[in-house]
This record gives C-alpha cells, sequence and structure tokens, in this order.
C-alpha cells in the first residue's frame, strides 16, 4: 500500500511537472505569436507607403539605357502583393479568404526572388559582360524576362494547388527557393573578378557590388532560416514563427534597393563610414 502511495505520488508529481512545462511553452508561444502579430502590423503600415513611394521614385530612373530599374519595379510590386496578403491574413478572415491571401503571398515571394535573381544577373553582366550587354540590353528584353518571371510562379502554384500533397510542396518550395544561393554567389565573386578589368567608373562598381552584395545578404538572413524550416520540417513554434517574421520583412529589405540605385548612394555612406573612422582616430590621438 505504501507503495502504491508512492508510485501515485511520483505520477501526480510528473503529471504536475509537465502541465507546468507545457504551461509555460504555451504562454511563451503566445507571447512569441503577439510579437510577431505587432511586428506584422508595423512593417505593413511602413511598408505600404514606403514602397508606393519607391515605385514612382524608382519609374523616374527608367530610361532606355537603364534597365536595372525595371527589374526593381517588379520586386517592389510583388513586395505589394506580400503586403496586401498579409493585412488580409492578419485580419484573420474566412477560411476561403485566408487560402486565397496565402497563395498570393507565396506567389509574391517566389517572384520576388525570381527578380532579386534578374537585378544580380544584370548587374553581372554590366561588369562582366560589357559590350554584350550594351548591345543586347533593352526595354523590350527586359520587359519580356519581366512576364516570363510573372508567368513562372503563377504555373508553379497552380502544379501545387493541383498536386495536393503538402509535404511535397514544402520540399519543392524550399529546393526552388535554395536555388538562387550559387546564383547570387557565383555573381558577386564574378563581378568581383571582373571589375579590376572593367572600364566602369569607380562609383558605378561601388554600386554595382553595392547592390550584389544586399541581394545576398537579404537573401541569407531573411530567406534562408524559412528554407531551412521547410527542409528540416521542425515542431519548434516559435522557430517557425521567427522564421517566417524575417520573410515578412523582405519587403522592407528590398526599399533598401531603391537607395542603392541612386547614384552617389555608396560614396556617401562610405565617406560617413570614413568621416567617423577619423573622428575616432582624432579623438584617440588627442586623448594620449
Amino acid at each position: 500500500m505504501e507503495d502504491f502511495y508512492d508510485n501515485s505520488t511520483s505520477l501526480d508529481s510528473s503529471f504536475a511537472y509537465d502541465s507546468i512545462s507545457m504551461m509555460s511553452e504555451y504562454t511563451y508561444y503566445k507571447k512569441v505569436e503577439f510579437i510577431s502579430h505587432v511586428m506584422t502590423c508595423v512593417i505593413i503600415c511602413i511598408g505600404l507607403p514606403l514602397t508606393l513611394v519607391a515605385i514612382y521614385a524608382v519609374y523616374s530612373l527608367v530610361r532606355n539605357d537603364h534597365v536595372a530599374p525595371i527589374y526593381v519595379i517588379n520586386l517592389l510590386i510583388s513586395d505589394i502583393m506580400q503586403l496586401c496578403a498579409l493585412t488580409v491574413l492578419e485580419a484573420q478572415s474566412d477560411r476561403k479568404t485566408l487560402n486565397i491571401a496565402y497563395d498570393i503571398h507565396y506567389y509574391g515571394l517566389v517572384a520576388s526572388v525570381s527578380f532579386m535573381v534578374c537585378i544580380a544577373v544584370e548587374r553581372y553582366l554590366v561588369v562582366s559582360r560589357p559590350l554584350w550587354y550594351r548591345y543586347k540590353r533593352s526595354i523590350r528584353t527586359s520587359v519580356v524576362v519581366c512576364v516570363l518571371v510573372w508567368a513562372f510562379p503563377l504555373v508553379f502554384l497552380l502544379f501545387f494547388e493541383f498536386w495536393g500533397n503538402f509535404k511535397g510542396i514544402n520540399v519543392l518550395v524550399s529546393i526552388f527557393l535554395l536555388l538562387p544561393l550559387p546564383v547570387f554567389i557565383f555573381c558577386l565573386g564574378g563581378t568581383l573578378k571582373a571589375l579590376s578589368a572593367s572600364r566602369i567608373p569607380s562609383d558605378e562598381k561601388r554600386r554595382i557590388v553595392g547592390i550584389l552584395v544586399l541581394v545576398l545578404l537579404i537573401y541569407t538572413l531573411l530567406f534562408m532560416p524559412a528554407i531551412i524550416n521547410l527542409l528540416v520540417n521542425t515542431d519548434r513554434h516559435s522557430f517557425i514563427i521567427l522564421s517566417f517574421l524575417f520573410l515578412k520583412f523582405s519587403p522592407l529589405a528590398d526599399l533598401v534597393l531603391y537607395v542603392f540605385m541612386r547614384a552617389g548612394t555608396i560614396d556617401k555612406l562610405l565617406a560617413a563610414v570614413c568621416c567617423c573612422r577619423m573622428d575616432s582616430n582624432d579623438a584617440n590621438i588627442s586623448a594620449a
């Protein structure tokens, strides 16, 4: 009888410990979910107006001899789609509306990554194949590329809708989103290698390298956690929420591309950094 009492006590203690652990985990999950909700609302409120302003500003840069802003404009349009879809998702509408919003959000994500690839390849060709790029580039060619890029995610999405295998979809989406990584690394490495032999002005070189580095950073820091989550298929809800929260920051990060498209932006940043270093060195010398 005493042994039964001891076993019952240990079982009760174990159950109580598990209950407390589950409650603490649930509380932590709700806190992470609340933070994600607040951050998403902030991203939407800041991202929508700024992206619309950036689209108008980048459109003014489009000239017959300047193709890159066309891809940036389409990238920003895909960001608008994501932000609108996030607005519907945060509003907690009916199930059918939520499914449509999820599809639009994934469509915008795939299109966003595709246009990032277009920007990276276009900047690489400016440096590594300047003569070929000068004679082959045109507004018409870039428009055709944009149409193909917009059509591909649609075919991709329709295929998944008819397939219906959720786990298989996650694996294929993660593999597809992982493919641009070697492209970004190749474009950055090839551009750095070809810079010494290029006759492009130094400020243009710095702007091209800055855009390529920024695209790689956006992809690595914001997209890679979600890709890892889809591949590993973890059950940690907090990691799932945070990884997709990083994805929601991509429209804000893409706005920085517009800043890097402006002439003289990199020089101003470098000048600011150099001034800070000079001020710190002067302070150290005076202190000595």
